[in-house]
């Protein structure tokens, strides 16, 4: 192999690994994508710190929440507040799809476990149609 072709596979697969880190959300996020009546919805939570409440019952999880469809997206932070014990420990969000140019809500069972924020159900009202 001539030293050209070395560079030019060295430089191809460090590319490939570039490409491959970006890919892969950062530490503490997740992402996952839901089928909402035949469209991809994409929720991805990134626990932007969690501290316990005065009575150590809860703990409250800074989320920095991104949902995304072709139609559009969106990103808040909203505190969740879940028992403090509990691995996994579950709460219900809503969340209206208008931003992302559809009609409904999503009512969410999320659950932290391991200091990440993951989707464990998903139904669509009206309809109360099982997304996940």
């Amino acid at each position: 192999m001539t030293q050209r072709t070395s560079l030019v596979c060295l430089l191809l697969w460090l590319g490939a690994l570039a490409s491959a880190g970006a890919a892969q959300p950062q530490t503490g996020c997740t992402r996952e994508t839901l089928n909402v009546t035949g469209l991809p919805v994409t929720v991805s939570y990134c626990v932007i710190s969690a501290t316990r409440s005065a009575d150590g019952r809860e703990t409250i999880a800074n989320v920095q929440e991104t949902y995304s469809s072709p139609r559009g997206s969106f990103g808040q932070t909203a505190p969740l507040s879940f028992l403090t014990g509990d691995d996994p420990s579950r709460v219900i969000e809503d969340v209206s799809l208008t931003h992302l140019g559809m009609t409904g809500t999503l009512h969410l069972t999320l659950i932290m476990r391991s200091q990440r924020v993951l989707v464990e159900a998903a139904i669509l009202t009206p309809g109360a149609i099982v997304v996940k």
